[in-house]
């Protein structure tokens, strides 16, 4: 286990040796977010009956900040590796494709954990929040970090250089989180947008996620538990297979 703690280890001080720019950033990101949509809709806006907006917003926004950091860290780190050279400095050592796998993603886990505990803990102060179910809140919050993780893997591994990263976060993971439901319910879209937000796997983490804080959620937790880990397993099997054949790393 040597190898991997140490691989672990560097990817965690990677982004713990810039934290203001990894983690307070996003924690100022997300803050802005809640001062204008809550400034702006709280009075005209009620998603469940008995919620305030700017309450249904913050767990929205901390599940947002957790994907969307588990994603920067493992592409990046990934990226940067490739461009600079330095990747070869992982391959040589006999680290498994296990190794690997697990480590980069239990990385990018931290660092979304530890972004979306700092969004929850400047955002409370807006809001009274309940905590119905904690275990789900724990639950997806990890899967989710654990398969944006993994999306960054596949990302980094995909990617040869900045600009095709950019695409992929741009045109894949953004309008995927955004459109999610971190902002509103899916219950206020047409019918027609509320059949294509059912085939968007961010939804089910938050919407379980939020689950977690009001126990009202617009699909029951334990279907949206049954895609999010079949959707993880998929993904998971598709990464580790990318690190087992050497794919766009070995040459």
């Amino acid at each position: 286990m040597t190898g991997f703690r140490t691989l672990l280890f560097k990817e965690v001080l990677r982004f713990w040796k810039v934290a203001t720019q990894t983690i307070m950033a996003p924690i100022l990101t997300a803050m802005l977010y809640l001062l204008i949509f809550g400034h702006v809709l709280e009075e005209h806006v009620q998603v469940y009956p008995g919620v305030r907006y700017t309450s249904f917003l913050i767990p929205g926004l901390v599940m947002m900040s957790v994907l969307q950091n588990s994603f920067a860290n493992t592409s990046s780190s990934l990226i940067q590796s490739k461009i600079t050279g330095n990747l070869v400095f992982i391959l040589l050592p006999p680290l498994s494709h296990w190794d690997m796998y697990f480590a980069y993603v239990l990385a990018a886990a931290v660092r979304g954990l530890v972004v979306g505990f700092g969004v929850f803990v400047v955002t409370a102060w807006f809001a009274d929040l309940s905590f119905v179910a904690p275990w789900w809140i724990a639950l997806f919050a990890l899967l989710g970090a654990g398969i944006l993780g993994t999306m960054g893997v596949i990302a980094g591994i995909w990617a040869e250089k900045f600009d095709q990263l950019a695409a992929f976060q741009n045109f894949l993971i953004m309008p995927a989180t955004f459109l999610s439901g971190v902002f509103y319910s899916i219950h206020s879209l047409p019918p027609f947008w509320q059949t294509v937000s059912h085939f968007n796997p961010f939804f089910y983490m938050i919407d379980g996620f939020r689950y977690g804080f009001f126990g009202q959620s617009d699909i029951p937790p334990l279907t949206s538990f049954a895609i999010v880990s079949i959707f993880f397993a998929a993904l998971a099997g598709l990464a580790v297979r990318l690190l087992t054949s050497g794919y766009k790393l070995r040459h």
